[in-house]
């Protein structure tokens, strides 16, 4: 493969730890003070779950938005990667709003907006990109555990 190739799965990565490193900027202080006080439900993950968890998402997404980036000139890829690009915008803005403002709310119409981007990325990634539809999964499947949880959050502590 041509160093470009390599390059760009490296900007991949790059923009994926900066939403994560957006997102923990917002995470930091709540983490410690605000959401440890919330009511949650039983199924709560520990915390420690959740770096590991993201780390290997990021790295999946990643490599399922590089595939495609390699599959540019066919037809529906650069939509495709549109779609990528707004699903990072939306898992960053989920962060602010639900530990930066400390709005469940708010975080919750986002990451409906999240979870239906990721869907409509899933069914297109699986037609353009099998093992890009397979990295893809998990990132889904987690968005919609997260999105129980933050229903569920804003539910108890309404």
């Amino acid at each position: 493969m041509s160093k470009s190739r390599w390059w760009a799965l490296a900007g991949f990565l790059l923009a994926a730890f900066v939403v994560a490193g957006l997102g923990g900027a917002a995470t930091s202080s709540s983490v410690r003070t605000w959401y440890p006080e919330l009511a949650k439900p039983d199924w709560t993950p520990p915390s420690w779950v959740f770096g590991p968890a993201w780390t290997a998402l990021y790295i999946m997404m990643s490599v399922a938005g590089w595939r495609i980036w390699l599959r540019r000139d066919e037809p529906g890829a650069r939509l495709t990667l549109k779609l990528y690009a707004g699903q990072l915008a939306a898992n960053a803005l989920w962060s602010v709003l639900f530990f930066g403002l400390r709005r469940p709310d708010l975080a919750l119409i986002d990451i409906a907006v999240l979870w239906t981007l990721l869907v409509v990325l899933q069914v297109r990634l699986c037609r353009q990109d099998r093992l890009a539809g397979a990295l893809w999964l998990p990132y889904l499947a987690w968005v919609s555990f997260a999105s129980a949880l933050n229903a569920s959050v804003w539910w108890l502590n309404r």
